[in-house]
């Protein structure tokens, strides 16, 4: 009798197993990839790696996240280190993990501030995430640069701090020099920003260091690379249509170098120095309209 029962039970067994194959293949594979996270890695960095952190955005070793700073400290950490394509895996016991990488994957708001905390040349164009409901995700990113413009712009940049930077002087005195030569050797695109005629790459570095025009997106690029040449620590600062530098000289500072290189009625050349590394206050006495920007990301200007 009690051999019978034994295989009575085995039979219900087997086609439990049998009929809920799926499920249970579903469960061993998420175990399975939650397992994996415990091995997820950084590996190597590129040599635009930013080795500092930010109020919003810090880098990480911990690729296994628990609240949505973490997973907002995974992509920071991914897009700084100048990854093309990144996995991790969403812990079981953090319940919301893939609704946050969905409403991230979903509204790329947060994930283009995110951007603006890296290195130019680290910086995407693109940016696509990939998850299932084992928790994989995978980060996919197509870089803003291309190496070929990487390369012509370094070069560029060596031949402009050569001839520019002057070690004697202090930061801002040289931040100034390089500031004026920019605006001194560029025009604002304005076919462009008017009336989308695309002539140059005026939204990267490459337009006013290369092609002679820019927009507010290659003047703070550009900024950017001479603020790093300077060892200056410093982001790109967005408001919904605008983007300028942020400075950590003596306190965070305001540097808008397209409000310095205004477009005149008659087409002259003018520089000013209204936004040279200034405070938050005297940036919105201005009331420019276009720098309005989120404290709640860049909080190093509460």
């Amino acid at each position: 009798m009690k051999k019978y029962i034994i295989f009575i039970l085995l039979l219900v067994l087997l086609g439990i197993t049998y009929f809920q194959k799926e499920n249970i293949l579903k469960v061993y594979n998420s175990l399975l990839y939650r397992l994996q996270s415990h091995d997820v890695k950084l590996g190597n960095t590129n040599k635009y790696y930013r080795n500092y952190d930010f109020e919003f955005v810090q880098n990480t070793k911990n690729f296994k996240p628990k609240s949505k700073q973490d997973i907002l400290n995974i992509y920071y950490t991914v897009i700084n280190a100048g990854k093309d394509k990144f996995s991790f895996y969403c812990p079981i016991e953090y319940k919301d993990c893939i609704d946050t990488i969905d409403y991230l994957a979903n509204d790329q708001t947060i994930l283009s501030h995110i951007n603006n905390y890296v290195h130019p040349f680290n910086g995407f164009k693109n940016i696509e995430t990939e998850y299932n409901s084992l928790g994989k995700v995978t980060i996919k990113i197509e870089k803003s640069y291309t190496k070929e413009q990487i390369k012509t712009i370094e070069k560029k940049v060596d031949q402009i701090s050569k001839s520019t930077i002057n070690n004697s002087l202090n930061k801002e005195e040289n931040i100034k020099k390089i500031h004026d030569y920019i605006i001194n050797n560029s025009k604002y695109d304005s076919d462009r920003s008017d009336n989308n005629v695309v002539n140059y790459k005026s939204d990267l570095a490459y337009g006013p260091l290369i092609d002679g025009y820019g927009l507010c997106g290659g003047y703070t690029d550009a900024m950017e690379l001479f603020l790093e040449k300077l060892k200056i620590k410093s982001y790109k600062i967005a408001s919904e249509n605008h983007v300028w530098n942020a400075v950590e000289l003596n306190g965070w500072k305001h540097l808008d170098l397209t409000w310095d290189d205004p477009v005149t009625s008659d087409k002259s050349d003018v520089l000013e120095h209204n936004f040279f590394l200034i405070d938050s206050k005297k940036l919105a006495s201005y009331s420019t309209g276009q720098h309005v920007f989120d404290l709640t990301i860049y909080k190093e200007f509460n």
